[in-house]
Order: structure tokens, then C-alpha cells, then sequence
């Protein structure tokens, strides 16, 4: 039975959904998401012998987080994993992120591989630490209007997706985008479509459940992911080199947005024990929700390896 609590973690109370017994298995969402975003593998990996637990992740949702923008760096978001496994009376997990929460789960395995049977990126691949700050390679491969950079100023894509929180998220979930360009004069939201109806995998009371957790929690804490895009790279220099050692999938729909611009050339030499490279065929960047049945064989497969 799919149950919700908090567990306190590092002085943070980060609310969870969990399902199951066995092995534990830690679903880490991404933007702008929650623990919702996993609603269906919960119940199929529960049933096939796993713990399976999905956490608000700092910022989001019923766990919320600090004001400082300084408070979200990548050792925070790993930290928060670390501090989770041994709150929940596990010395392990296999940890699998989706969108943002893919290189969270990455950099567990990548800083902390004694805690990782295996790990699983969706949507953003495992990377090489990049040879210069990333903002400046995406600025001049992209120019200023990058999303990325969009959402370096505070206040402004806060205002924007708070403006109509219902349009907000039938765009970002359920439209799609050419391109990941703001273009002068519009904002983040004009290069998307408003899709009517929702695709079939997307339903009003998906969108409703969005409306209601960031009407609660607004977008800041989320957007400082991103605004600690080049601090991370400072704080990973000591990882110069290193490698992802523990097993590890790929998987990402073929016709997801994030290809455009994340490098797939060395998955292999960022990750050695890459056992996979899943394309989805058909689905778009939110793969778990429009593809559940194959995404959660293709999780099952590989947890069956481990």
C-alpha cells in the first residue's frame, strides 16, 4: 500500500512516498516536479520485491527547503540522498533519477559508491566534468537566451510560471517546445504549446496535483538548482577524473527536448559500468509517465542484474 510521511533528514523534513519491502529503491523526480512524477512505478516495483521510496526533493513539495540560494548545490542534493538512505535503516540503495534528479542520482554514485548498487539516469545522461564553467560553454554555444540562463535572475521565471500556475503546467507537461531558446521579448513559456486535450498520458487531475503543490511552494527553491549550475562545477573539482563505478542505465525517450544538448558521446568513459542505453521510442522527455510499462521493465531488468 502506497503510504506518505516525513523523515527528518539533516534538519530537513523531506516528505516521501513509499511502497513496498525489500531492497531499497530511491526514485529522485525532477523540474518542475515531485514525488508525483513516479505515481506509476511505485506500485510495480513495490510488487516486484522492492522498498520503493520517492522523496520531495529539496525545494519541492511537502519538504520544501532553505532561502538561501546557496543551499542547493549539488553536495546538498547528495547529501540529502546519503542522509535518506541511512534514515530509512538502509546501508544501500539503488538510486534512479529523472530530468535534475539524474545527476543527483549520478553524483551520489559518482561521491558515495559504497551506498549505490546501482544507479539509473533518466533523460540526462551521465557527463565528464566539463573543462570550463558550464553557463559560459552553454552561452556560447546557445547565446543568452538559453533556459538555463533564463533562469539565472531571480524573480523572473518565478513570476512568469506563477502568472497562471494551470497554464504553466499543461505547457511545460503536456505541450512541447522547438527549441530551448528563450527568444527576446518572450519567456520560457511562449516557445511551448498548449496542448487541448492533454495527452492521453497526462490527466486534469495530474495538472490539478502540480497547481496545488507549487501554488504551496512556489518555483524559487527549484530555479536555485539551477543557479548553482557553475558553483557545482567549482565544488566538483576535487572529483577531476573520477568515474561512476557502480552499474548503471541509460534511458531517455527519442524524441526528448535534452538531446539537443546534452553530450551522449561519453556516457561510456563518465560511467564504466554503463550496462545500457535505452531509447524510448516515441516519448518525450517525461519517459516514466508516457512510457510507465517500459520504463519500469527496463528498471526491473537491470535491478535483476545487480
Amino acid at each position: 500500500m502506497l503510504t506518505h510521511r516525513t523523515v527528518e533528514v539533516g534538519g530537513l523534513g523531506v516528505h516521501v512516498a513509499e511502497q513496498g519491502t525489500g531492497p531499497l529503491v530511491l526514485l529522485l523526480h525532477g523540474w518542475p516536479e515531485t514525488a508525483h512524477s513516479w505515481r506509476h512505478q511505485l506500485g510495480p516495483l513495490a510488487e516486484a520485491g522492492y522498498h520503493v521510496v520517492a522523496p520531495d526533493q529539496r525545494g519541492y513539495g511537502g519538504t520544501g527547503g532553505p532561502a538561501d540560494p546557496g543551499q542547493y548545490t549539488i553536495l546538498h542534493l547528495v547529501g540529502d540522498v546519503v542522509g535518506l538512505i541511512g534514515a530509512l535503516g538502509e546501508r544501500e540503495a539503488i538510486v534512479v533519477g529523472h530530468d535534475w534528479g539524474a545527476p543527483v542520482a549520478w553524483h551520489t554514485a559518482l561521491l558515495r559508491p559504497d551506498l549505490v548498487r546501482g544507479v539509473a539516469g533518466l533523460s540526462v545522461p551521465p557527463a565528464v566534468r566539463a573543462p570550463a564553467p558550464p553557463l559560459g560553454l552553454l552561452r556560447q554555444r546557445f547565446g543568452d537566451g538559453f533556459y538555463q540562463l533564463y533562469f539565472q535572475r531571480p524573480g523572473v521565471a518565478e513570476a512568469e510560471f506563477g502568472a497562471d500556475l494551470r497554464t504553466t503546467f499543461r505547457k511545460l507537461l503536456g505541450g512541447a517546445a522547438a527549441d530551448p531558446v528563450v527568444r527576446d521579448g518572450e519567456g520560457f513559456l511562449d516557445r511551448f504549446t498548449a496542448p487541448d486535450p492533454l495527452p492521453a498520458w497526462l490527466s486534469d487531475e495530474d495538472v490539478d496535483t502540480a497547481v496545488a503543490s507549487f501554488g504551496r511552494s512556489g518555483f524559487t527553491g527549484g530555479l536555485n538548482w539551477y543557479r548553482n549550475i557553475d558553483r557545482n562545477w567549482e565544488l566538483l573539482a576535487p572529483w577531476q577524473g573520477r568515474r561512476i563505478t557502480p552499474p548503471s542505465l541509460f534511458l531517455c525517450g527519442d524524441g526528448d527536448l535534452t538531446n539537443a544538448f546534452t553530450d551522449r558521446t561519453r556516457i561510456a568513459e563518465a560511467a564504466p559500468g554503463l550496462r545500457g542505453v535505452i531509447d524510448v521510442p516515441g516519448a518525450g522527455h517525461w519517459v516514466q509517465m508516457e512510457r510507465p510499462h517500459e520504463v519500469n521493465s527496463a528498471l526491473l531488468e537491470f535491478f535483476g542484474t545487480l
